[in-house]
């Protein structure tokens, strides 16, 4: 299995997504020639909305289109209209053809959107966001434009620097992006940033997950980066400019002709607010980042596809410092890059049979670089890994199945360069204990290490009339410090009851789960130890998800989601960061469980209001002993014995999220949004410094949003507002003008306070963006 980094993230289209289809259309008049009309495709349970005028051979293909129920609409000024529902399959392109009638013989059936609503064979609760939503979305900080989108669903929650907890899961969020997996944390502090302008659409789950997907299986999240667009030049410029001296803009083109499709997209920022820093002054905290990408498609008949494509991408930025660093004098810089390039092809092999192929290659960097005043601890860091990721996939339909097999295999060299220089085994005020005077007062690491990784899978979906079954086998060999296997069935089912309107679903998922790629070497590699402490090798997760819940329209114009969920986790991760560096290491306990209930209520459109709101309770508990991680304090030892529980750091009980959007005139709207959420644990009082050195550190103000007869961050509440006009618009082609307001009430929100686990963090303060962007 691939670990891409982020470059592959925004790497343009390779169509083998598992749940994405193609519609191949064919439009007539009524003696049999071909019609060039206009055609509008729309699902209110995805969100997708395409309108498209058709060339003169009166053909289009409408591609990465998740499967589901759509209303299609042919129009023609000399025609009578005709709508229809059409039910997308996945895999396989799926040839329709319209013929039109003369206007005064119209036979056109009404079919609405409210049909479209619910998705009567889902077997599992998914969340979509659409194009629309993308590009009117509130802009809060450069790169988390995607993460702030996946947060607003219920059950992910994020932590310090734009980490995403599904269902309260460490290290456990997969990107599948254009149908290749991205393994690699996805935050700010980690990776390079987002392109989120250049996203057409996300689907986001955490059950009922296909056996074609293995590893990280907290949650998922498919991006989908292709747009459908007529023949001819197109683009988009956005410009943008904020709060916090940050400015940014994202430009691409493409061209259409005939068979073949090329593309280009860059994309830049600076800012100086790019992490989550420890204290309200916001120390040392600027970001840059930068990337170039292009692509080339050709379809050489119906049957056979090639796409090729290249990315590179930079951001640097410095770590925040809290208020005893900056009186020091610290300064610590980070950079990531990542090159890569992909090729893909696919061929249909008949109508029921289609087999795909992609190769990637691709280099990552990450580096940390401390200056002499840093305090308490200098830190440097060079690491990176080279991979080649090669997979192959058969998927067909027979009768009232649909299956997919395919194998893919990883190979990578990871290496790792850390060191540290001790600068300060206390400090004041109070000559407060950091370090343990057995800590040795510098060290370094160097290693080496190939990582080897193999999968196949076999699934299959069987549509019963009211119930639909999917089903799934995967097979995972894992081999970088460790050796291990496992065979994880999937099993999933819906029924449409159709008398009370609703549709249920349970799902199955045993999950196998490998540890995160991220400082592996320097916290599992037997040559890490400092003679002091202890260490594990961190071990593959094993577990067991468990989901149900319901579906079901109101009215038909709201749809609601019910879920209740569970977990299982055996070596459950974590992470353990280095103070305030930005960088962590993976931890494993030994056992954790989750449980909790989500419920969304949607309005996807009714007479100019759009919106939704949203609930999540979620538990979250670990168990001792340790099992995986390196541990440089002799009092954790006790941990191996320990068969304590404890809540999870990432333990967020209560969420509430509400978005509400209205178009008051035809060109001007305005959206309001909120976020809560209850607090994340903090460490207990017994183990932290005295007061008077937390509010040195870190600014009464700070500690005063901690409850520490709880051990919890006390309740955070976020209130957004935007406001958008067209200020022109011509056929294809529009100007639009966004401007947002963040925590509109300037709330002082805290999100990690320092822990064990966890350092300190806080969310922004009240702060404004104007965003303009130009699409032909």
């Amino acid at each position: 299995m691939t670990s891409p980094a982020l470059a592959l993230l925004f790497a343009l289209p390779l169509l083998a997504q598992s749940d994405l289809g193609e519609l191949r259309l064919t439009v007539r008049d009524p003696s049999g020639a071909p019609l060039a009309a206009h055609a509008e495709l729309a699902s209110t349970a995805t969100g997708t909305r395409v309108a498209i005028d058709l060339a003169a051979d009166g053909r289009y293909s409408f591609r990465a289109l998740p499967s589901g129920i759509y209303r299609l609409r042919i129009t023609h000024s000399n025609f009578a209209p005709v709508t229809e529902l059409i039910t997308l399959r996945p895999a396989i392109p799926q040839a329709h053809e319209v013929t039109l009638s003369l206007a005064a013989v119209d036979t056109s059936v009404l079919v609405t959107e409210s049909a479209t609503l619910v998705d009567p064979t889902a077997t599992s609760t998914t969340y979509h966001v659409s194009s629309e939503e993308l590009k009117q979305r509130v802009e809060s900080l450069p790169g988390r434009g995607l993460t702030d989108l996946v947060v607003m669903q219920p059950g992910w929650t994020i932590e310090a620097n734009g980490i995403l907890h599904p269902r309260e899961s460490e290290y456990d969020t997969q990107y599948v992006v254009n149908g290749f997996p991205v393994y690699d944390n996805r935050s700010p502090a980690f990776a390079p940033a987002a392109d989120v302008d250049d996203v057409e659409s996300l689907k986001i789950y955490a059950g009922g997950i296909p056996a074609e997907f293995g590893q990280k299986l907290g949650g998922v999240i498919e991006v989908n980066t292709v747009r459908n667009t007529n023949p001819g030049f197109h683009g988009a410029l956005v410009l943008q400019h904020g709060s916090f001296a940050t400015d940014s803009a994202f430009a691409s083109a493409q061209w259409v002709a005939g068979r073949t499709t090329a593309s280009v997209n860059g994309e830049g920022f600076l800012t100086d607010h790019y992490l989550d820093p420890p204290v309200t002054a916001n120390f040392t905290n600027h970001g840059s980042n930068s990337s170039v990408g292009a692509t080339v498609e050709h379809d050489f008949d119906d049957s056979n596809r090639l796409r090729l494509s290249v990315d590179r991408r930079e951001t640097g930025f410095l770590v925040p410092n809290d208020y005893l660093q900056q009186a020091a004098g610290q300064r610590q810089d980070r950079t990531a890059a990542a090159t890569e390039g992909q090729a893909y092809a696919q061929h249909i092999f008949s109508p029921t049979l289609i087999g795909t192929f992609g190769v990637m290659a691709r280099d990552l960097t990450a580096r940390l670089w401390s200056n002499p005043l840093a305090t308490p601890i200098a830190a440097g860091q060079d690491r990176g890994f080279r991979e080649a990721y090669v997979k192959a996939s058969l998927a067909g339909h027979h009768g009232r199945h649909e299956w997919k097999t395919g194998i893919d295999a990883r190979f990578a060299e990871i290496r790792e360069e850390f060191d540290y220089q001790i600068v300060a085994y206390r400090l004041n005020p109070g000559n407060v204990r950091i370090f343990s005077r057995n800590t040795p007062a510098s060290y370094t690491f160097n290693g080496t290490s190939p990582d080897r990784e193999q999968a196949a899978y076999a699934q299959d979906t069987v549509r019963l009339g009211a119930v639909t079954v999917s089903a799934g086998l995967r097979f995972d060999h894992y081999a970088l410090l460790i050796h291990d296997s496992a065979v994880s069935p999937r099993l999933a089912a819906s029924w449409n009851v159709r008398p009370l309107g609703v549709v249920l679903h349970a799902s199955f998922d045993r999950i196998f789960g490998t540890p995160p790629f991220e400082n592996l070497l320097v916290s599992s590699a037997p040559s890490s130890r400092l003679g002091i402490g202890f260490y594990l090798p961190v071990k593959a997760a094993h577990g067991n998800y468990y989901e149900g819940g319901f579906t079901r329209a109101l009215g038909g114009q709201l749809r609601l989601d019910a879920t209740y969920f569970r977990r299982d986790v055996s070596d459950f991760k974590d992470d353990d960061p280095l103070l305030n560096t930005a960088v962590s290491f993976p931890i494993a306990f030994q056992h954790a469980e989750i449980r909790g209930i989500e419920v969304k209520l949607a309005l996807p459109r009714w007479h100019g209001l759009s919106g939704f709101a949203s609930y999540a309770n979620t538990i979250g508990t670990g168990q001792y002993p340790i099992s995986g991680g390196l541990f440089l304090d002799s009092d954790d030892a006790a941990l191996l014995k320990s068969t304590d529980r404890f809540p999870i750091s990432q333990d967020q009980r209560n969420t509430a999220r509400a978005l509400l959007r209205y178009q008051f005139l035809p060109r001007l709207w305005t959206a309001w949004s909120a976020n809560y959420n209850s607090g994340l644990p903090s460490e207990d009082i017994s183990n932290l410094p005295p007061m008077s050195f937390l509010n040195a550190q870190y600014g009464s103000e700070i500690v005063a949003k901690v409850n520490f007869d709880r051990a919890r961050v006390r309740p955070s509440f976020t209130l957004n507002a935007s406001v958008g006009a067209d200020l022109w618009r011509h056929e294809k082609r529009s100007v639009t003008f966004q401007l947002d307001v963040t925590n509109v009430t300037n709330r002082l929100n805290l999100i990690n306070f320092t822990s064990f686990l966890s350092g300190t963090a806080l969310a922004p303060p009240r702060g404004a963006s104007a965003r303009i962007r130009w699409d032909w």
